[in-house]
């Protein structure tokens, strides 16, 4: 079991490298720093409480349901950043990039993933047209995570989870 821990600790960190290191440049720098804001509270919230506001049906269901999923998702993120404090991949790994002033509390699971993933995730499976467009803008915040040297994959990948797990079980409790 240790063994397994440790190869997937290796392949974790060895994905972020590629990510953050290998794919660096300055213009995908500036892309990714506006980007995984999308992730964040203020863009979540806001986004979410006018969809509910100001649309008709079928719009306004699914922007009180987003905005439910991405409530009720941020309770085991809370929960999992105090029973695992993992360190973020910045502060851990010598020459990760980065960009100034960065986060500083625990980095697992990502909540910018964990946001994006509970508001579009209703979307996507109440309209499964909108999946060309939100999946792609789900993964690419994800990614950003990692880029930016916040997270690492599995942080990403955890938030992802709970984000759509969440957002699932809010739609279906709705229907």
């Amino acid at each position: 079991m240790n063994s397994l821990l440790q190869k997937l600790t290796s392949l974790d960190r060895k994905i972020f490298k590629g990510i953050n290191g290998r794919l660096h440049r300055k213009s995908l720098s500036i892309g990714f720093y506006y980007i995984t804001h999308l992730g964040g509270a203020w863009f979540t919230i806001i986004a979410t409480l006018l969809i509910w506001y100001f649309s008709a049906n079928p719009w306004s269901r699914l922007g009180i349901q987003a905005l439910v999923a991405l409530a009720l998702s941020h309770i085991p993120v809370a929960i999992a950043k105090k029973v695992y404090p993992r360190i973020r991949p910045y502060l851990a790994l010598p020459g990760t990039n980065t960009f100034p002033n960065p986060l500083t509390d625990h980095s697992f699971p990502s909540g910018h993933t964990t946001a994006i993933f509970s508001v579009t995730m209703p979307f996507m499976v109440v309209m499964p047209s909108l999946i060309i467009v939100l999946g792609p803008l789900a993964l690419v915040v994800g990614i950003s995570r990692i880029y930016l040297g916040l997270h690492y994959p599995s942080d990403v990948l955890a938030g992802a989870v709970i984000g759509s797990s969440v957002a699932f079980g809010t739609v279906a409790l709705w229907a």
